[in-house]
């Protein structure tokens, strides 16, 4: 198998994360301003990827902590009702608790049954990732005050997973890849709180995490795949 046949097995577990949800804004460039050449598209996002990478060659991950960061005007759209629902340190807190849940859960996926050996420093077998969480949309956020009432919401919202591979000794960038997703939407209301808003958030980092994982040990193994859809 070729460098490029590689860089596109391990890649293409973006494409196919997650169920069709809308059509993308614009059609990403051919080349990134970062040089990396586009790989895979589709309606949900893209990756862009190094032509000349031998992913084989990395046995160890050190996985950065995920940076969060919510939709522009959400705070002020979730208060135009109650203009004290949710404040700076409630934004933090959910902030914090996202990055803290998106590390675990990946930590567990991409360690298991034998898995990848996750590491806090640098080596020539180590693959660097850095995640960042963009437009975050929280429908019905649990702020947990005494006068809130309950929150029923369809689907408990959405949000934009991004990462960026690199060669943890250079810092070169290997790979961009980015990936939204939205909560199913029940076709019913349900009761939103802390603890399903949680669930919601697992469920599909563990479903990011899962598909990274299997692409990874397929260029690793040499096995063929066809790219996704």
């Amino acid at each position: 198998m070729n460098r490029l046949t590689a860089c596109t097995l391990v890649l293409t577990a973006v494409a196919s994360w997650v169920s069709p949800a809308g059509v993308a804004a614009t059609e990403p460039a051919a080349v990134s301003t970062e040089g990396l050449q586009l790989i895979e598209k589709d309606s949900r996002g893209e990756i862009y990827a190094a032509p000349d990478v031998e992913w084989s060659a990395y046995t160890q991950i050190h996985l950065e902590d995920a940076t969060v960061a919510f939709r522009k005007n959400w705070q002020r759209d979730q208060n135009r009702g109650d203009p004290f629902k949710v404040d700076a340190a409630d934004m933090e807190k959910i902030k914090s608790e996202m990055s803290a849940l998106f590390h675990e859960v990946f930590a567990e996926e991409l360690t298991k049954n034998g898995g990848y050996v996750l590491v806090d420093s640098s080596g020539p077998d180590v693959l660097s990732i850095t995640p960042a969480i963009v437009d975050l949309d929280v429908a019905a956020p649990d702020t947990q005050r005494p006068y809130n009432s309950k929150q029923f919401t369809e689907s408990a919202g959405k949000m934009t997973l991004k990462l960026s591979l690199n060669d943890s000794v250079t810092g070169a960038l290997l790979a961009t890849a980015s990936d939204r997703r939205e909560a199913p939407r029940r076709g019913y209301y349900q009761w939103t709180n802390s603890v399903t808003n949680r669930a919601e958030a697992r469920r599909m980092f563990v479903s990011w995490a899962d598909g990274l994982r299997k692409r990874l040990d397929a260029a690793r193994s040499g096995e063929t795949l066809t790219a996704a859809k």
